[in-house]
């Protein structure tokens, strides 16, 4: 019998409303070795745009996954890290990328 993906017992569609892209994974899995500013960030991630950094970063800080700092400097500085929500999800990253390291050679 398939999953019933509309019962409140699967947390997949929310899931993958808050965490799916092509991005997302590789920015939490990233963010949680330590905190960035921007420029930092976007280094970090080859072929990511500058807009499609920023919109995922956005879109996970309004999950609660990022929190985002703004220092009030000139110029100005921002500062991006992994909430404790997000934390949460470094285990299961860490089994993912063990998984992916042993099957998809």
């Amino acid at each position: 019998m398939a999953p019933n993906l509309n019962s409140r017992d699967c947390g997949i569609p929310q899931l993958q409303k808050n965490i799916a892209g092509k991005w997302k994974i590789t920015i939490i899995w990233i963010t949680s070795m330590k905190t960035w500013r921007f420029g930092e960030l976007h280094r970090q991630i080859p072929g990511i745009t500058q807009s499609t950094l920023t919109k995922n970063l956005r879109e996970l800080e309004a999950a609660g996954m990022i929190t985002r700092y703004v220092y009030r400097q000139v110029p100005p500085k921002v500062e991006y890290t992994l909430t404790e929500k997000g934390k949460t999800l470094i285990p299961i990253l860490q089994e993912l990328n063990d998984w992916s390291v042993h099957n998809l050679k």
